[in-house]
This record gives C-alpha cells, sequence and structure tokens, in this order.
C-alpha cells in the first residue's frame, strides 16, 4: 500500500514537472491564447474554486463508471472541431433546429450528464462565470489525468457558441479515412501530420463499435493482422453496437494503442493507417517505444486543440444551461 501510495506521489511530482516545462515552453514561444486573452488563470477572480468543481464532478463520474473518461475526451475533440470549442456539441435540437449532438457521427457521444453536474455546481457558486466550452476542456484534461494520463493546465476563457446545425457534423474526421485524408482533415484546423498522430493515441482509452469497423472485415485487409480479424468478427457477431476496446488496457491511458497499430492490431481502419506512410509511421514506432515522449506530446496537442476557433468576448456566451442557448 505504502509503494503505491509512493509511486502514485512519483507520478504526480512527474506530471506536474512536465505541466511546468510545457507551460514554460508555451511562454518561451511566445503563444498568445486570443484577443481577448485567454489566462491559465482566468478565473482566479471571479470563481476561484471553479477548476476543483469541475474535477470533482469529473471524479465523482469516473468512479462510478472508468470508461466515460474516454467519452468526455471524445467530446471535447467533437467539440472542437465543428465550430471551434465552443461547447456547440451540447446544445438539443428544436423543433426549428437540428443540433450536432444528432448527427450520426455524434449519436455514440456520452457524458452530458457530467458537464450538466459540473454546470449546476458551478452555477450555484458563480452564477453565469464559467462557459460550458471551459467545461468540456477541463473534463476532457481531468479524465485524462484521472485514467493514469499527464496532468496539464489548459488556459481559460471560452465563450459558448450560438450556433450547432447537424450539417456542420459532414466535417468530422471518418472512421474510414486513410492517412492523407486525416492528415489534410487536421491540416485545415492548424495541426501538423506528428499532432494528427499523437492526438489519435487519445484511443488509448475507449471502444469502437463495430459499425465502425466491421468494413474491414469483408475481404483481406492486408494492414489488418488475421488473429486479430476473428477478434474483430466474434465482437461483431453480437450486431453494430458491439463493443471493441481500441487496446487492452481501455480505461488506462498509456502507450499500447501504438504498440497495437505496430502489430496490425489497430481497430479502426483510420488507426492503422497511421502506419501506412513514413510521414506519421516515424511518430507511431516513437511513441510505442517512448511513453514519456507520448504523454508530453500529446499534453501540448491538448492544449492546442483546445484553441481551435475559440470565442471570445461578444462573439459568445455564457449559458446558463449548456444544452440551450441563452
Amino acid at each position: 500500500m505504502l509503494l503505491k501510495s509512493r509511486m502514485s506521489l512519483a507520478k504526480l511530482v512527474m506530471a506536474k514537472l512536465l505541466s511546468v516545462f510545457l507551460f514554460m515552453e508555451v511562454i518561451a514561444s511566445g503563444f498568445r491564447f486570443g484577443v481577448d486573452g485567454l489566462r491559465m488563470d482566468y478565473y482566479i477572480m471571479t470563481c476561484p474554486f471553479g477548476e476543483q468543481i469541475v474535477k470533482n464532478a469529473v471524479d465523482r463520474a469516473l468512479d462510478d463508471d472508468p470508461t466515460l473518461a474516454a467519452a468526455l475526451v471524445r467530446m471535447h475533440f467533437h467539440d472542437c472541431f465543428i465550430e471551434g470549442c465552443d461547447g456547440s456539441v451540447l446544445i438539443d435540437s428544436t423543433q426549428d433546429n437540428k443540433a450536432e449532438k444528432d448527427s450520426p457521427g455524434n449519436l455514440s457521444l456520452r457524458g452530458y450528464e457530467v458537464i450538466d453536474d459540473a454546470k449546476n455546481e458551478l452555477e450555484e457558486q458563480c452564477p453565469g462565470v464559467v462557459s460550458c466550452a471551459d467545461i468540456i476542456a477541463m473534463a476532457a484534461r481531468d479524465a485524462i489525468f484521472w485514467a493514469g494520463g499527464p496532468i496539464y493546465d489548459i488556459p481559460k476563457g471560452r465563450k459558448d457558441g450560438r450556433r450547432s446545425k447537424i450539417e456542420d457534423t459532414i466535417n468530422l474526421p471518418f472512421p474510414t479515412f486513410n492517412a492523407s485524408e486525416l492528415i489534410r482533415a487536421f491540416g485545415q484546423r492548424g495541426f501538423t501530420a506528428q499532432e494528427m498522430v499523437v492526438l489519435s493515441g487519445a484511443h488509448t482509452i475507449g471502444v469502437a463499435r463495430c459499425s465502425s469497423f466491421k468494413s474491414r472485415l469483408t475481404g483481406v485487409d492486408p494492414t489488418l493482422d488475421s488473429d486479430f480479424a476473428k477478434t474483430l468478427s466474434k465482437t461483431c457477431s453480437a450486431g453494430d453496437n458491439a463493443e471493441q476496446p481500441f487496446d487492452a488496457t481501455r480505461n488506462d491511458f498509456d502507450n499500447l494503442y501504438f504498440n497495437a497499430l505496430i502489430r496490425k492490431a489497430g481497430v479502426l481502419f483510420s488507426d492503422q493507417t497511421l502506419l501506412t506512410i513514413a510521414k506519421t509511421r516515424a511518430a507511431v514506432n516513437g511513441y510505442a517505444m517512448n511513453q514519456a515522449m507520448f504523454f508530453l506530446d500529446f499534453q501540448q496537442a491538448m492544449v492546442k486543440m483546445g484553441m481551435v476557433d475559440v470565442k471570445e468576448g461578444g462573439k459568445g456566451e455564457v449559458r446558463h444551461n449548456c444544452r440551450k442557448i441563452n
């Protein structure tokens, strides 16, 4: 028990050092957090316990259901990739508008109740202050750490968007994308090929449904290990909604996802394709061999992703209810 406690403490210290390194690098590179200035300490005066409230809500939810860690990370990605990181994925559809969350690519998103719980507590403590967009970003960060991944700080101050249209989700990457298509899709949002690979590493937690990979099982897929193909076929025998973990530790944030790719045991075509071209293969091999490097590059890429097309000032609002526009 004492050894486990010491190991946990050592991990926390190392994670803190990595976080400090990242923050120093951000300052040194002159990285600016937007026009009105997103800041690490954005809520220090207006809602000083805001981040702890979000973390407590996330920890409670994940203690009850560890699979929600992957769900919260995925929600953050789906939010940022469409209309920027503005909480638009949380908005419910109305009679006059079909929202993002009802698109086929978002129907399997989960964890909305975690965001609602955090928002309700925040509204009691500091009404009208903390945006839903910031809550998603903080929840994803806290979920990663809860699952054993790196701890890192993120700039806050995003405002919530006023648009959520189902047709906008056509811009989400598909599980059938090849490496070139993934590079192009992420490149349009300012990410390098290496950053795309490291963000794909979020698949080290979570599962994929059979419907997203069953096309690989018709015919012979040279990128798919034959024994693993049998595993996927067995999973799909239970139907399109049957779930296959991305790697052997579905709830642990580690680098086993990249090792699975090297064994041709990537679940999605868009996972395994990362090993097919030199530009992405080198990053896969590097992260498979060096988990610390994966962690460091991942937290940097997550901070960058959280800055995609953020709304600031009058370009957005702070919703009272994350599910509807004020």
